[in-house]
């Protein structure tokens, strides 16, 4: 696959940031690891907080050289990959293929989570409702749930308990539950339409998300043990590879990057939920167990980080979605939303995970010039 050559650098409310000379894009080469330059160790940083009345440098544009750096970093790495940092504290965003769709997988979750969180607001649910869970409601890959439900017959837990464990655990069957408890697919995405979150889309829901990328029609006997990975397994490679590509080609459940980065943005600034959903669900976001070794670690000692990951599937080495989005805070309280999305690569998961630290490294290191 060729890695597109448009930089998508923008400048919220600012002069707009000069993007570096538009250069051929290597073509992808099939290795399975790259070599991401990261440059110089990254150190808390000990900026100052500005005087009263002033605006610190970095408020109304982005430190030089953090654009270069981030372009750099996304054009050395083979296949489809976006970038967005966006300052939430302040006025400018940057962007790396910011505008394309990328396959989300369970980054979705965190639309699911809001929609809720919109519902219990207005008065239509609350995070106490019970919610019964049976055989039935099964879905696929990652649902430490099912467990408990194919051992008791059923289970009933709080929406509290089903966001914290879909968040948290990415658990698709407690994602989905929610989903399902909402209104289904077409109530998250009225409210993404109705709070205007741009190029986000929301797929169908779990079951029949992943079966169409795997070239299958969803069966409720896929939910059962590994049902699902033998009948896919059985298809014709040509079947899933064709699949597969029209999934990339137009992902279902696509979202750009940069509309995710001003999602999250808004979400900080408490101008999508109520003060008491927005602190509840940062705090949640908080406790994600998953991807500690994406975006998280390449931040240093004293900074924060909440997050949301998401993982798609494998095909002959390739991964159809490969990200981790959240909500980075400096030691002085400086806020920024960072995104990077994979829409496929045959990267190794080191190589992958270098990407991601080397990206929020990069916003540390240029954190207070």
């Amino acid at each position: 696959m060729v890695l597109g050559g448009g930089l998508l650098a923008g400048c919220v409310s600012s002069a707009a940031v000069v993007p570096p000379p538009r250069q051929a894009q290597p073509a992808y080469s099939g290795k399975t690891s790259v070599t991401v330059p990261i440059g110089a160790p990254v150190r808390a940083s000990a900026a100052v907080p500005a005087p009263r009345g002033t605006l610190d440098a970095g408020f109304r544009r982005a430190p030089a050289g953090l654009n270069d750096r981030l372009y750099a970093l996304w054009r050395s790495f083979p296949g489809k990959t976006g970038i967005a940092v966006q300052r939430i504290d302040g006025e400018w965003a940057l962007a790396q293929r910011g505008g394309d769709l990328f396959p989300q997988q369970s980054v979705s979750k965190l639309w699911v989570a809001m929609a809720v969180l919109d519902a219990v607001d207005n008065g239509r649910m609350t995070l106490d409702q019970r919610v019964r869970i049976g055989p039935e409601d099964l879905v696929v890959f990652h649902q430490p749930l099912a467990s408990r439900v194919q051992a008791q017959g059923s289970v009933s837990m709080s929406v509290r308990d089903l966001i914290e464990t879909a968040i948290t655990q990415s658990d698709n069957l407690a994602n989905d539950s929610l989903l399902r408890t909402v209104g289904g697919p077409h109530a998250v995405r009225a409210f993404v339409s109705r709070k205007d979150l741009g190029s986000i889309r929301f797929g169908p829901g779990e079951r029949l998300l992943q079966a169409g990328t795997a070239g299958l029609t969803w069966q409720q006997s896929y939910a059962n043990g590994r049902n699902f990975q033998a009948a896919r397994a059985a298809l014709p490679m040509a079947t899933r590879q064709a699949a597969m590509n029209k999934y990339l080609a137009d992902p279902v459940d696509g979202a750009s990057p940069s509309a995710i980065a001003s999602a999250l943005t808004r979400l900080a600034r408490g101008t999508l939920l109520s003060p008491q959903s927005t602190d509840y669900l940062i705090g949640v976001m908080s406790r994600t167990k998953s991807g500690p070794k994406r975006l998280k670690a390449g931040l240093p000692p004293g900074w924060t980080f909440v997050h949301k990951t998401g993982t798609g599937q494998d095909l002959n080495g390739m991964t159809a979605g490969y990200n981790d989005i959240g909500i980075a805070t400096a030691p002085d309280g400086t806020r920024y939303a960072i995104v990077v999305m994979m829409g496929s690569t045959t990267s190794s998961i080191p190589a992958r995970m270098q990407l991601m630290q080397a990206v929020s490294g990069a916003v540390a290191e240029f954190h207070g010039r």
